[in-house]
């Protein structure tokens, strides 16, 4: 059995065959479970790495695509959606809520609808390279496309 042949991967390669017949996962020989692995594995900046990041928002959860050079604001993200409380979700929230563990969690093929934010210092880059639903798998795609592909919103949400 290969990493193509699991679920989630499946899942993610199915989105993006749909979405653009040209798009497919990338199989890597190591780790990409952080974004400087990621980066390691790929030669390519830290920055052009999407780090899907879940967070508990007081009644649901909103899915942050940040730069793997930056950090996300809890504070920007409150403001943005206009409420007190926010806070990473839990390991088991990220499977339950996407369907992925963390260190593979796709901006695409989430088992629940999520609202998604997209971090808008993601668009100083031609290429950028997201999980796909497991630690050593990845795909490869641009900003307008991601934006495309997620439907989320642009926002300044890193620090």
């Amino acid at each position: 059995m290969t990493l193509l042949d699991k679920e989630p991967v499946r899942r993610v390669e199915k989105l993006l065959k749909e979405f653009d017949q040209k798009q497919s996962v990338i199989i890597l020989d190591t780790s990409a479970r952080t974004a400087l692995e990621a980066a390691s594995s790929l030669g390519c900046e830290v920055g052009a790495i999407i780090k899907s990041l879940l967070f508990r928002t007081e009644n649901t959860f909103t899915l942050c695509l940040v730069a793997g050079d930056k950090k996300a604001s809890l504070n920007k993200i409150k403001k943005i959606l206009n409420i007190k409380d926010a806070s990473m979700a839990s390991a088991d929230d990220v499977k339950n809520i996407t369907g992925y563990t963390i260190g593979g969690v796709s901006p695409v093929g989430h088992l629940n609808k999520i609202n998604i934010f997209i971090d808008n210092s993601l668009e100083r880059f031609t290429s950028l390279f997201a999980a796909a639903g497991h630690p050593n798998c990845v795909f490869k795609i641009n900003f307008t496309d991601l934006q495309k592909i997620t439907n989320g919103s642009i926002k300044e949400i890193t620090e």
